[in-house]
């Protein structure tokens, strides 16, 4: 390698290191930004810090809050697995929550406008009210 290559490679060696610490920052600030929530084919999900009856109850709560009518819940796996569903509108809205451990739930919710369609926004919206414990 002559000497002027070594000098280029020093310096892109360089320029790369001192890049990363900003990129490794910007991709955790976007991360909590995010609230750990991701869409899915059929709404949104995300893995909530909060125990399943916790989460089961601030599902409720947004129900009540966002005017969503409760018309059926269900428990089982001892209290592991929960899903309750609501009718708002021209929209069937299911939240599904499942115990990952003592402290977090996995929970989805899909807001369902007919057979093929899909509210992925309003799906997000009700779930990270759900996420943040934010009923009003």
């Amino acid at each position: 390698m002559t000497p002027m290559w070594k000098a280029r490679a020093g310096w892109a060696l360089i320029l790369a290191l001192t890049a990363l610490p900003a990129c490794v920052a910007a991709a955790a600030a976007g991360a909590g930004a995010a609230t750990g929530i991701y869409l899915t084919t059929r709404g949104a999900a995300s893995t909530v810090p909060a125990p399943v009856n916790e989460v089961a109850a601030r599902a409720r709560s947004v129900f009540r809050a966002e005017g969503v009518e409760l018309d059926a819940a269900s428990v089982e796996d001892r209290g592991d697995s929960r899903e309750i569903k609501g009718k708002k509108g021209d929209l069937d809205i299911t939240v599904s929550m499942e115990r990952e451990s003592e402290t977090t739930t996995k929970t989805e919710v899909t807001a369902r406008k007919n057979v093929a369609e899909w509210d992925k926004d309003y799906a997000k919206h009700l779930l990270d009210r759900i996420v943040r414990g934010t009923a009003s």
